[in-house]
């Protein structure tokens, strides 16, 4: 995967709908000052650039750290225990990105 903006395509791709009932969420990742928001609401997930007002989570981390947690190399909760990943909000909403999408 060559940039972010394709990585947040393969993301979008494998959403899980039925993992996503009653959800009204939105996950918010900055890589490398790059920042795209995920909007699930519905059981419909969109793609946004850029900062969303409210996020509910924000996940924070460097761009060879999201290759690797999006290409599968790296668990999201390992990352996080490494301290390569970081969390602003719910971060308990964070572990079940591994449910809503398949990552």
């Amino acid at each position: 995967m060559s940039t972010t903006a394709e990585a947040f395509t393969q993301i979008k791709s494998r959403f899980n709908a039925s993992a996503a009932t009653g959800l009204d969420v939105v996950f918010q990742f900055a890589v490398d000052g790059d920042v795209h928001h995920l909007i699930i609401k519905d059981g419909q997930c969109s793609l946004q650039a850029g900062e969303h007002d409210d996020p509910t989570v924000t996940l924070i981390m460097d761009g060879a750290t999201f290759q690797e947690v999006v290409s599968g190399e790296l668990n999201g909760m390992q990352a996080f225990m490494a301290g390569r990943l970081r969390t602003e909000g719910d971060m308990m909403l964070a572990t079940r990105l591994s449910d809503l999408f398949s990552l």
